[in-house]
């Protein structure tokens, strides 16, 4: 035993048997952290192998940069970057928790929202998270301690060039096998967990940083030109308005809603046989309300915020990162600036402070008028939770405000109570919690129902401010409320294994369309956010074909019932896409290949390149649609002016 003891010290006192070691456990946490933490898809042996081996590439090529380092100095680089990467590590943990999904570099820019996360974060973090830095913390105990002796000598350069090559070697090999089992891998990667899971979360990270280089670069090398690709096929797949609909709601007011978090399963969801949503029940069968059951969420990163986007834009959110936060100086022609253009007030209500989601940038470039922030609202401690202040007090304190813009207004009001991790105390709950044994979504079910209780409200103020019945209301769920790390629990909600094909149902989320005067109902047919806009908009009687979008009308005959998600699936009656499998959209049963799929696919993928590359590219600064006017953003100013 003494001798073992001596001999790894002997080893651990060379710079090179101190890297080895050290990338050894890197190597070991890394992949019990893929096994532990992520939900990767591991569907054969060849992955399962690559998932063993793609942290050695990247432990030997970042950890070998200590090598060049002399004694003392290059045990103290190699533990600094394997603190680095193991902080990396965490934050992709952390944020995995929630969103589901890895950092980008984009969403880095994102970080002064973290201010706001307060529960949320508090329920991210784990106490047996310390574990993720004990390889770490043992590199410093051996050096501090002085259980190791570093010799004071450099590093030969062939043995530095020889780690290098090996690293080289690896990632070369690693690239070759993924490839075989994943053809395209890193041409088409609208999901970022087959990057993680073939070349690993530290190949990734560079990876992601040559995109995000790349998309920024695109911007710069952009010219007239690339605007004409869009315009061609945006223009030949309009579909027309639907005659019987088309100018029904023409000058009436317009409220949107974001229901936040709200998945369509909750819709005549019945907890200990009580409705958990009676409200909306009650509109999705009225028969004077257009309730879409099959309508789908297609945001990315910036959840909320892409909702936001495709609401007002018609126009796909990014791949990485969330155009709120990266794109606030581009160019848009946005509902907003339309109606404001067409004589509407235009106006945000919103609980929380305006620089959230870089709101207060890029609401002035989409065009909207006033933004009534938390500067309007009592953000007393009882009444503010989570993200800001709860939908009650909101809607009831945001009445005052909506009756004082001048009509015809079109105004956005959006939900923050019914937020991961949902916390709601016992005197609000109006509905017992679920007994799935996990809080977050046991509390959901409690949440969802103060937020229908509040919708409820809203709708009754409405009336009696007499605006009721002079105005549309569109309440849309702005993206999954419960992620995919909740399966177990879900499957007891749902009372059924949650397959992948189930978790892709699992992003319907609820839409609703009341048009006073109109004859509504259920809506079957498919459909996401970017449709939304110009439904609403022919609705009101607005000619949409002169504007870029990628979305079409849902009440018309000619509209495309293709649903690109942000990850490059798609959903379509007849078939659901996940990653590159296919399933009957109505048994789930996995069908193969046709060529009716594959047109759907190449559709689904046109759309979400087409929008890519206007929102990269900037493009709608090289195109205006005849009659309207570029937003100038310095026109307008969010900031609350006391009366005197």
């Amino acid at each position: 035993m003494q001798k073992l003891f001596n001999n790894s010290r002997a080893v651990l006192n060379k710079s090179l048997g101190f890297f080895l070691f050290a990338a050894l456990l890197l190597w070991i946490k890394t992949y019990a952290v893929y096994n532990v933490e992520f939900n990767l898809g591991i569907e054969n042996t060849m992955q399962k192998f690559l998932l063993f081996m793609n942290p050695i590439s990247s432990a030997l090529l970042f950890l070998g940069f200590g090598l060049f380092a002399k004694g003392k100095k290059s045990y103290i680089w190699i533990i600094i970057i394997d603190f680095l990467l193991s902080f990396l590590l965490y934050a992709n943990i952390v944020y995995y928790r929630f969103f589901n999904d890895f950092i980008t570099v984009p969403t880095l820019t994102q970080t002064k929202n973290a201010g706001d996360l307060g529960q949320s974060i508090g329920a991210l973090v784990h106490p047996y998270d310390f574990l993720y830095f004990i390889d770490t913390l043992l590199l410093i105990i051996l050096v501090s301690f002085k259980f190791v002796k570093p010799q004071q000598v450099k590093m030969k350069r062939k043995t530095i060039v020889a780690v290098f090559t090996a690293a080289v070697v690896m990632f070369i090999v690693n690239l070759g096998l993924a490839e075989t089992d994943r053809p395209q891998l890193l041409t088409r990667t609208f999901d970022r967990n087959y990057i993680v899971k073939y070349l690993g979360m530290y190949n990734y990270t560079i990876y992601d940083a040559i995109q995000s280089s790349k998309s920024s670069a695109q911007r710069a090398l952009a010219d007239t030109n690339d605007i004409t690709e869009v315009e061609n096929y945006v223009k030949a797949n309009f579909a027309s308005p639907n005659p019987e609909y088309f100018g029904k709601a023409k000058g009436m007011n317009v409220i949107y809603v974001s229901l936040e978090s709200l998945q369509n399963f909750v819709i005549d969801y019945k907890l200990n046989g009580e409705e958990v949503t009676p409200f909306l029940n009650s509109l999705a069968h009225d028969g004077n309300t257009f309730y879409f059951n099959n309508f789908y969420h297609q945001t990315g990163q910036g959840k909320t915020s892409d909702a936001e986007f495709m609401m007002e834009n018609s126009i796909f959110p990014l791949p990485q990162g969330a155009v709120f936060t990266t794109k606030g100086q581009n160019t848009f022609q946005a509902a907003p600036a339309i109606y404001d253009q067409l004589g509407y007030t235009t106006a945000v209500f919103h609980g929380n402070y305006k620089s959230f989601w870089n709101r207060d940038v890029m609401y002035k470039a989409l065009g909207y008028e006033k933004f009534f922030d938390a500067e309007y609202y009592d953000m007393n401690e009882q009444d503010v939770v989570n993200y800001g202040l709860k939908d009650k007090p909101f809607f009831k304190e945001s009445m005052p405000l909506l009756t004082s813009l001048k009509q015809p207004f079109y105004s956005k009001f959006i939900t923050l109570t019914n937020h991961f991790p949902y916390p709601i105390s016992e005197e609000e709950a109006t509905i017992e919690p679920h007994t799935t044994g996990d809080g977050s979504v046991d509390r959901y079910f409690q949440t969802a129902r103060y937020m229908d209780e509040a919708i409820e409200e809203f709708f009754n103020d409405l009336k009696e401010a007499g605006l009721y019945d002079n105005t549309v209301v569109v309440m849309y769920g702005d993206h999954y409320g419960i992620s995919e790390n909740h399966n177990a629990a879900m499957e007891k909600v749902m009372g059924k294994e949650i397959t992948p094909f189930e978790s892709a149902q699992l992003q319907e989320t609820p839409l609703f369309i009341h048009v006073p005067g109109v004859k509504g109902g259920i809506q079957s047919q498919y459909g996401g956010q970017v449709d939304v806009r110009p439904t609403v908009m022919h609705l009101l009687g607005i000619d949409t074909k002169d504007y870029i979008q990628f979305g079409t009308d849902l009440l018309s005959s000619e509209h495309s019932e293709i649903v690109p998600f942000r990850n490059g699936n798609f959903v379509t009656p007849e078939v659901t896409a996940v990653d590159g499998k296919y399933y009957d959209t109505k048994t789930g049963l996995l069908i193969e290949a046709n060529e009716d799929i594959k047109q759907s696919e190449e559709v689904a993928e046109t759309k979400l390149r087409l929008s890519d590359k206007t929102v990269y590219g900037d493009l709608l600064r090289f195109y205006t649609p005849e009659g309207f006017k570029t937003v100038d953003p310095t026109l307008y100013d969010y900031n609350k002016r006391e009366e005197k």
